[in-house]
């Protein structure tokens, strides 16, 4: 039960300027959370660019409280609004209540049961054309290929674009707009950057997307095999006329969220596999082994580790609509909650042994505690896309492990380094391979 009053304090938290927060929370926050944890406790407040009030949640129940609350006070739409300059207004991620479960609802269908088991032949068919163009024995960046392939697949599946100068087009262009970075973020809200440097190419770059994304919409409309087709897109387009349809704008707003939402933290994750069983011999024979068998719950429990110890994400967003109590700390109105993965996720009391890469946490019955693996978020707006992360990341493991044996390019593991709102393996997670 959330409580309010107005007696409780407000949360603790550093008191520098917004500037030296925004930019040290977007660079440095898989390290300045935990310290502020040390010095704050679990509910602390941040106050991030731009005019945001964050408190930021690491204690399980209370971010339990969030998830489980009402919809109309923990406002997961406007809790991303950081989002909109690059998603639109009509996204599933930054819309709330009717509005977005009106867009859930139409694009549920797509992600789940027969639409996945669909999916398989083609995710597998990418893989392994992607896999057998890899070099042997010599290091490299195993997080570019795996951004090329998920890149490929979501452009196959949801766009349902397979060849053409329009696809030539888009491919390196949706790359760049992948590339953006925490000082990227000023630009998005602020138009009078747009007209200068870096801000005003990626706006460019953003139009023309667009222009593309709309071209194919347009044309998609007017496809004389719609109901053969099993593309997301062409699935929405093909709604019955007695149902609620999308607009060409909510069109382009859902496809660039699956784009950006489905694309680098899947392809992030497979890295870090990667990383992680190239330096653990032991692991990677089970895992070689599980390829070779088929044991897809094996993999899949890879795949759940990976995302547990190096969380893509490092934490999700609510907008509060009125005052509560978390904690014995008085959070009011317009501030934005924020649970975080990062903290929840290596936190011993839930996961013993935290830093060791270990996916038997979730194979033989096993498995954390309630709540504290959420790489998807939690409650009514876990990802839509979460079933389809994990189905293609067991594909891509099954198809990597029956063909090579992994060796890292040197001992050590990786630190982490942010890329746009992610955070990814500091040297592209290099890894060399011998056929077995």
């Amino acid at each position: 039960m959330v409580l309010r009053t107005e007696l409780a304090p407000l949360p603790p938290g550093p008191r520098l300027p917004v500037a030296v927060q925004t930019i040290a929370f977007g660079n440095f926050r898989h390290v300045l959370v935990p310290l502020l944890r040390r010095r704050y406790g679990d509910v602390i407040a941040i106050r991030l660019y731009p005019e945001r009030k964050v408190v930021q949640l690491a204690n399980l129940e209370h971010i339990k409280t969030v998830f489980t609350g009402p919809v109309s006070t923990f406002r997961a739409g406007e809790g991303n609004l950081i989002l909109k300059p690059l998603m639109g207004e009509h996204s599933v991620l930054l819309t709330d209540e009717d509005v977005h479960l009106r867009a859930r609802k139409l694009l549920m269908p797509a992600f789940h049961g027969a639409a996945l088991r669909g999916y398989r032949d083609l995710i597998t068919e990418l893989a392994v054309a992607e896999v057998e163009r890899w070099p042997e024995h010599r290091p490299f960046r195993s997080h570019d290929r795996m951004r090329a392939l998920t890149l490929e697949i979501i452009l196959r599946v949801v766009f349902g674009v397979t060849s053409g100068p329009r696809l030539d087009e888009l491919r390196p262009l949706l790359a760049r707009l992948l590339e953006i970075g925490p000082l990227d973020i000023f630009g998005w809200h602020n138009p009078k950057l747009q007209r200068f440097g870096r801000w005003k190419r990626n706006f460019e770059v953003q139009q023309r997307i667009d222009e593309l994304l709309y071209a194919e919409i347009a044309e998609r409309r007017q496809a004389s095999d719609l109901g053969s087709r099993a593309d997301v897109l062409s699935r929405l387009l093909t709604v019955p006329a007695d149902d609620d349809r999308l607009s060409d704008a909510e069109l382009r707003d859902q496809l660039v969220t699956l784009l950006l939402a489905g694309h680098e933290t899947t392809a992030t994750a497979l890295a870090w596999a990667f990383h992680d069983l190239a330096r653990d011999p032991v692991e990677q024979a089970a895992a070689r082994a599980a390829a070779d068998d088929g044991d897809e719950k094996h993999l899949e429990a890879i795949a759940k580790e990976a995302m547990r110890l190096h969380p893509v994400l490092g934490e999700v967003a609510r907008k509060l609509t009125e005052d509560i109590e978390i904690g014995g700390y008085r959070i009011p109105a317009g501030y934005t909650v924020m649970p975080s993965i990062n903290m929840v996720q290596l936190d011993s009391a839930h996961h013993p042994d935290p830093l060791k890469f270990r996916p038997s946490r979730f194979l033989d019955g096993n498995s954390p505690p309630p709540g504290s693996w959420m790489p998807f978020g939690g409650g009514v707006r876990r990802c839509l896309g979460a079933g389809f992360s994990l189905l293609e990341a067991t594909i891509v493991l099954q198809e990597v492990l029956k063909r090579f044996q992994l060796a890292p390019d040197r001992p050590r593991a990786e630190p982490q380094r942010p890329r746009n709102i992610t955070m990814v393996p500091g040297r592209g997670a290099r890894v060399s391979l011998t056929r077995r």
